[in-house]
């Protein structure tokens, strides 16, 4: 059995405890394309012969450019900051500011990895202003994944990247092309909206039209889509008349250990058995 290949980014919602069970739901194709790629992990554990990987945080597609294109300059540049010195609220704070001014895209590139690895628990969240504004995190010695960054570099040859919302990727698919869909989660009740990593964040309203891109992607165009979401009664109303499969994952977004409960994750395949009468 091939070794499962860790992201080099922490992230809420990462698919790598997941990967060999949704491995099994994503159809064959020539390329996949991931309108949500996240930390990658989907990306890194598949073997298409080409990816296009899109994201509508422009600091998470510049970081994964640089890593592609400038690998041993970024690697020496981001593990200067991996230092004793640098891991105290102080110093978090100053490279927060220096990352929240900066427009040089190499020098926000390695202060992301640095506050992604020293922030609170790995999030990725932002103010109205777009300024990035996650805690410190105090851990006692932030990992940096220097082999991880390696490993993504070399698989990062065989994809594109793109800073660009869901809708674009869609309509850059084509014939031969998967579309694995791995977007912010619907609520799982009222109060919990934890789902605002970048900007206004992503509605319910987000949620149904991206559920209805994915049908007539499927209907259409005969373009396999594959989506995960929380098994809850509103993502199965959404997701109608797709095929429905139901894995459990380990959530690790509660700040109190023992809440971290297993919860329903599911799996909607949208693809060349979905009909026009299953839309109502």
């Amino acid at each position: 059995m091939t070794k499962k290949q860790r992201a080099f980014l922490k992230w809420a919602g990462g698919k790598f405890k997941l990967m060999d069970e949704l491995s099994r739901h994503l159809p064959k194709g020539d390329r996949l394309v991931e309108p949500f790629v996240g930390a990658g992990s989907v990306f890194l554990n598949t073997n298409y012969p080409s990816y296009l990987l899109c994201d509508i945080n422009q600091d998470l597609i510049g970081l994964y450019q640089i890593v592609k294109d400038r690998t041993e300059e970024y690697i020496v540049a981001a593990k200067a900051l991996f230092c004793e010195e640098m891991n105290n609220k102080e110093a978090y704070y100053d490279v927060r500011q220096r990352f929240n001014r900066s427009k040089d895209p190499f020098s926000r590139a390695v202060y992301f990895l640095y506050l992604n690895r020293h922030g609170f628990n790995g999030l990725c969240r932002y103010n109205r202003k777009g300024e990035f504004n996650v805690p410190f995190g105090s851990y006692k010695k932030p990992y940096f994944p220097e082999q991880e960054i390696r490993a993504f570099s070399v698989k990062a040859q065989k994809a594109e990247f793109k800073c660009i919302g869901y809708e674009q990727a869609f309509e850059l698919a084509g014939q031969g092309d998967v579309i694995y869909c791995d977007p912010p989660y619907a609520p799982l009740s009222s109060t919990a909206s934890f789902t605002t990593y970048v900007g206004a964040g992503f509605t319910l309203d987000d949620q149904a039209l991206l559920a209805r891109y994915s049908r007539h992607t499927a209907m259409e165009r005969g373009i396999p889509v594959l989506i995960s979401n929380h098994d809850i009664p509103l993502t199965r109303e959404l997701y109608h008349g797709a095929r429905l499969a139901t894995l459990q994952v380990q959530r690790n977004i509660s700040q109190n250990g023992s809440k971290r409960n297993k919860v329903d994750e599911l799996m909607a395949l949208y693809d060349e058995t979905y009909h026009l009468e299953s839309i109502d």
